[in-house]
């Protein structure tokens, strides 16, 4: 009863999230791209949230201490400067003065001639207050596209004003609560209904940066099926945090003893991630997401091994592969004896992943199911990773699940201290419903996949767990369809009564023939 409670009311605060960014977007509609919105619309709400954060955490304090009535809003800069601001940083990360929360400047937007420039400041102001702390790479550049003098949002400073008025308000006026006690993920769900109404509109492909909180929730649970605490969890393309905050609501009940690790090449993703990690209550301290190129310039090789790795890295891009002769002796790529092809990264990721993972860690990778059946150096690092069992399951995904592709992607799960060496395939092509204009994965769908990934029972036409002779058989072919039969859903034909009905059929003919001939020739008698 209460998982269908969370569920309704995950639906309707989802419904209403939604509702409210549509009408936002009509207020400003004409005047913002849709893409450029959306960094305004997932930049205030990140803004209303820390706004929140940093009043209800001095609050708190002062309603324990014995004061009740205390409001950080409600006091003034001076005194929040001389008595808030020492040691805030050094816990928080950031520091924000009173005047300048989110609800004190929303209050008074619609007749604020300096609010497009007073918000530049704000956002400035809440980057340095970092400074010299050791959260001053995860603030800084955090608002850098959020840009409130831009022309984009009206040739005017009234028109710039008007429309971050609408913002303000609009995002004023979802109420939710407490961000971290909603049935949602507010920050992930906007994001999400963003990227489904705006990726295709503006020439980008919103696949690419996101990954559907159902696909972050699978791939969660199947890296971290059977463990009960794991020292940290990584992602080396990690978008905007989907797949490291379904491994927080994993394990909610258990440990991840050392935080959250991931890497981000596109900045607008890399930002995003970092307001993710602030909005779900991470602490700064317990989280490093760096930006730059995974595969040429690898920024966590401190921190490696992990103990769960997740990642949904971009589909057979371009990258400098064998240009660069000095990556085939690069740890990572060095053992397969081969560099993924210049065309196709995607092994080059994987060859990362397994590189960063540890003796008892495991991996979930969303992959291009070409790369199952490729030939070329796919092949030969395919076969490197199966002679030595690196290879635990490979899952086909059903198509249309994520915005920008129709493709029916797969799971790619790795690891190190694999007993049997037997490879699990499951066909999930069916396990889906249809909303809207993508397919979605139901908590029905992951538990039916998760519970054959643990139990690995097999079942026919959806999984088959086989061994290492047959896969060699079949030239190392991964593909799931080469090993688990697709049910045959055409109408059965049972031959012999088939025969029988034909037969009958040409008996009552031959009668039927009979009785005209019989009749013609009386006719002619006549």
């Amino acid at each position: 009863m209460t998982v269908l409670r969370k569920e309704y009311n995950g639906t309707v605060q989802r419904q209403e999230l939604h509702r409210k960014i549509w009408s936002i977007a009509d207020d400003v509609r004409g005047a913002v791209d849709g893409w450029d919105f959306k960094q305004y619309i997932l930049g205030i709400l990140f803004y209303r949230f820390i706004s929140e954060n940093m009043s209800e955490y001095f609050n708190k304090t002062e309603h324990e201490a014995g004061d009740p009535t205390f409001d950080y809003g409600k006091i003034s800069d001076e005194e929040a400067e001389e008595y808030f601001r020492p040691d805030t940083v050094e816990e928080k990360g950031f520091f924000i003065l009173p005047s300048q929360l989110f609800e004190n400047v929303q209050k008074n937007a619609k007749n604020n001639d300096n609010l497009n420039t007073e918000l530049a400041q704000i956002f400035k102001d809440i980057e340095a207050s970092a400074i010299g702390f050791p959260s001053e790479p995860d603030i800084k550049g955090l608002f850098e596209e959020v840009d409130t003098r831009s022309n984009k949002l009206g040739a005017t400073v009234k028109e710039k004003n008007q429309r971050l008025a609408d913002i303000l308000q609009g995002i004023a006026e979802l109420n939710f609560g407490k961000f971290e006690e909603q049935d949602i993920d507010a920050f992930g769900d906007a994001y999400e209904f963003l990227i489904s109404k705006y990726a295709s509109n503006a020439g980008k492909s919103g696949g690419e940066f996101f990954t559907p909180q159902t696909v972050s929730k699978l791939l969660a649970k199947l890296a971290t099926e059977g463990k009960t605490k794991i020292n940290k969890a990584y992602d080396p393309t990690c978008g905007s945090g989907s797949l490291l905050l379904q491994m927080k609501k994993e394990f909610e009940q258990h440990v991840i003893e050392e935080g959250f690790f991931g890497q981000e090449i596109n900045l607008t993703n890399f930002n995003l991630c970092r307001m993710n990690m602030f909005l779900h209550n991470i602490n700064y301290n317990n989280f490093s997401i760096r930006r730059g190129d995974t595969l040429t310039n690898p920024l966590h090789n401190d921190e490696k091994p992990f103990d769960v790795i997740v990642s949904n890295p971009p589909y057979s891009i371009k990258w400098i592969g064998d240009k660069d002769p000095t990556l085939i002796n690069d740890d990572r790529f060095a053992p397969a004896g081969k560099l993924a092809p210049r065309s196709y990264a995607d092994y080059a990721f994987i060859m990362h992943s397994l590189h960063y993972l540890s003796s008892k860690g495991r991996a979930a990778i969303v992959c291009f199911p070409g790369i199952f059946y490729r030939r070329g150096a796919e092949k030969t690092i395919r076969k490197y990773l199966v002679d030595n069992n690196f290879i635990d399951c490979v899952i086909q995904l059903p198509e249309n699940l994520f915005y920008g592709t129709s493709i029916a992607t797969c799971v790619l799960v790795m690891a190190k201290n694999k007993t049997e060496h037997k490879i699990l395939f499951i066909d999930a092509t069916k396990e889906f419903q249809k909303e809207t204009n993508n397919n979605i994965l139901k908590n029905k769908n992951i538990t039916k996949i998760v519970d054959e990934f643990r139990d690995r029972k097999e079942e026919e036409y959806f999984s088959r767990y086989v061994g290492i002779d047959e896969i060699k058989e079949n030239d190392y072919n991964l593909s799931v369809s080469t090993y688990v039969e697709k049910e045959d859903t055409r109408e059965k034909i049972d031959i012999k009564v088939l025969n029988k009905e034909i037969a009958e059929t040409v008996k009552k003919i031959d009668q039927l023939r009979a009785s005209i001939d019989e009749i013609v020739k009386e006719l002619g008698d006549v």
